[in-house]
């Protein structure tokens, strides 16, 4: 995978000290394109009108403004991550880690949950990573021999839902919905959800590093293997099961959404920087 790239969004101008008479390198070629007859002030015009340019149109992979309130994005956070869960994975289970991805995960009440995904020969691991202390709070194991089908598509929501969300999710099936009881349905905080939804994180655009580990389509292309891989060499009952990879809308059963609106338009689901409380 690629380093992280350094952010090199805005290009350095130098400006010429009142009484230096040497011309810069940038008045060297305003002169050769002039007439020596003309007015020298069009040249000024034309150096200042090119500082402008380069402040307002950086290069879109740089965004550190936006990008520094979310602790996964700061110098060594995403490596460090990387490090504790391999090491953890080898110890516990003995499995090396495939591939790693940082997306976002959609629980069943719509609320955003940011989250390491790792993908091994026989397991999917969906970890909860605190990026402010630098450790793993939650890990999810889940086998892929278990998984039978993946959904790929927009986000839908019931007709009366009053909170919505556009884009493109994907929901990866280890259980059956129906077999879930009513209590984990309707409590918020259940961890007996047969199925979990992902998407994009939204540091995605912020570096090149970013691009590649949280994209949806990257994800998808490793997972898909593994699992296809994982049942061709179960012995268990379910050995004969095949994976099913379809393309249809995602529906999130929600209806009034007041607790992932307010989650969500304030990204509690992150670890981000909230700014100093008090006076």
């Amino acid at each position: 995978m690629s380093t992280i790239g350094s952010f090199e969004g805005f290009q350095a101008v130098s400006l010429k000290q009142e009484g230096d008479d040497q011309p810069s390198e940038t008045d060297h070629l305003s002169m050769e394109e002039e007439d020596p007859g003309k007015d020298p002030m069009p040249r000024q015009i034309s150096r200042q009108s090119s500082v402008i340019k380069s402040t307002l149109y950086p290069n879109p992979y740089h965004q550190p403004y936006i990008s520094r309130k979310y602790f996964a994005t700061r110098p060594g956070a995403i490596e460090t991550a990387m490090e504790d869960l391999k090491g953890h994975i080898a110890e516990t289970s003995g499995e090396t880690i495939q591939s790693f991805w940082l997306l976002t995960k959609i629980d069943h009440w719509n609320n955003e949950q940011e989250r390491i995904l790792l993908v091994t020969d026989k397991t999917l691991l969906i970890c909860k990573y605190d990026f402010i202390m630098l450790s793993c709070v939650q890990l999810q194991r889940i086998p892929l021999s278990a998984v039978y089908r993946i959904c790929l598509g927009n986000f839908t929501f019931p007709g009366m839902s009053l909170d919505k969300r556009q884009g493109e999710g994907l929901r990866i099936y280890w259980g059956s919905p129906e077999e879930q009881s009513l209590l984990s349905r309707w409590n918020p905080w259940s961890t007996e959800v047969p199925y979990a939804t992902f998407t994009e994180h939204p540091m995605k655009y912020t570096s090149e590093k970013f691009l590649e580990i949280c994209k949806l389509s990257g994800f998808m292309s490793k997972l898909v293997p593994a699992i296809q891989n994982a049942h061709k060499n179960s012995t268990g009952s379910g050995s004969r099961k095949k994976l099913m990879v379809l393309t249809e809308p995602i529906l999130i059963e929600t209806y009034t959404g007041l607790m992932s609106f307010i989650g969500n338009r304030n990204k509690l689901g992150y670890s981000l920087a909230r700014g100093s409380i008090g006076f």
